[in-house]
């Protein structure tokens, strides 16, 4: 089958990954993994749980026992997929300002990324994956026959997320701070997570600040259609 089995797609916060991720697994007729949304689905079970997100040996266990399932979505409220930890869909319950702020610190623990890979390994054996992160070209599918590496600059990152969260709350809503706060805290974010957001050596670097999204899809398109 010509083609890539698994493409991989980093970058880090507000970068597009997310969003280019499930686009072009859609062109494609690929299965769209956000990896990102597993490590908030601990985190949102971590903090639903008490569970101490700096106790990695606790929240490896935690990560053990759930079950965590991410699906097509079947609900049409503007999600990219559904997301259920044992059997509750939290979706959007993990895009919640408190799980953002407790993510970075929650996937920095190997008890955690180790059982998540491992995963994410496993679901790209079924092949025709579109695997979206920050460090699946790098560490979890080296071997990857397509990797891309997303970035903007911090401003433009913070600008996004701060549109995407006033679209979905409004204006004025307790889940959407301020700008300079977003800044600050995607800042922070690149701060914990800089071991695991670096590109892989072989990855193609897209700058996106001036791209639209089908912008982004054009210059990736070439590269899906030369691997083989």
């Amino acid at each position: 089958m010509s083609g890539p089995q698994c493409i991989a797609i980093d970058g880090p916060a507000g970068s597009g990954k997310s969003t280019i991720g499930e686009q072009l697994a859609r062109q494609l007729g690929y299965l769209y993994v956000d990896t990102g949304a597993m490590y908030r689905a601990v985190a949102w079970l971590a903090l639903h749980e008490d569970v101490d997100i700096n106790d990695g040996p606790a929240l490896g266990r935690l990560a053990q026992r759930a079950d965590v399932v991410i699906s097509h979505p079947h609900i049409s409220d503007g999600r990219q997929y559904t997301v259920t930890v044992n059997g509750q869909d939290v979706t959007w319950d993990i895009r919640k300002s408190d799980v953002t702020r407790a993510v970075s610190a929650v996937s920095s623990h190997p008890e955690v990324r180790k059982l998540l890979i491992e995963q994410q390994r496993a679901m790209a054996k079924q092949g025709r994956v579109v695997m979206v992160g920050r460090d699946i070209g790098a560490v979890v599918l080296p071997d990857a026959e397509l990797k891309i590496y997303l970035t903007a600059s911090l401003a433009e990152r913070a600008r996004r997320r701060h549109t995407e969260l006033v679209e979905r709350y409004g204006a004025v809503h307790e889940n959407v701070p301020p700008l300079e706060d977003l800044i600050r805290d995607i800042e922070r974010r690149d701060d914990i997570d800089h071991d695991n957001m670096r590109p892989a050596i072989d990855a193609i670097v897209i700058e996106t600040d001036y791209l639209s999204v089908p912008q982004v899809l054009d210059t990736i398109a070439p590269y899906v259609e030369d691997t083989v």
